[in-house]
């Protein structure tokens, strides 16, 4: 990777520690988490099918610079412990070029609810 293709993002922990990574265009900040070993539980594999890996970006011009999020990752985000108006699922967050230098915060909780335990309430059988 050449020094002009790095990108550089920051995770803030649950306890307010700050863990800088070096990482590539087209990365998502759940895969980048779980290589660094940061708590980030992505409990679905990253099919946008939960909200454990509810990130909180803290810069809205950063947030603002990122693809809407879609009906599903809305619908997603609606599960998740402490949304807030910046709040993503770090599964549907690809690193880009104008994300150089982005800084997400992990809430302090996550919620495992899945679509499947609303779908199976659905069935009736």
């Amino acid at each position: 990777m050449t020094s002009a293709s790095r990108l550089h993002v920051t995770f803030i922990d649950k306890e307010g520690d700050e863990h800088k990574f070096e990482v590539a265009s087209g990365d998502n900040l759940l895969d980048i988490a779980q290589s660094e070993e940061l708590e980030m539980e992505g409990a679905c594999g990253g099919s946008c099918a939960c909200s454990t890996c509810h990130i909180i970006v803290e810069s809205q011009d950063h947030y603002d610079l990122m693809p809407e999020p879609d009906d599903d990752e809305n619908d997603m985000l609606d599960l998740a412990f402490g949304l807030t108006e910046t709040s993503r699922l770090g599964c549907q967050v690809k690193m880009a070029k104008e994300l150089d230098g982005l800084r997400v915060r992990l809430p302090s909780m996550t919620r495992n609810l899945q679509k499947s335990d609303f779908e199976s309430g659905k069935k009736g059988g």
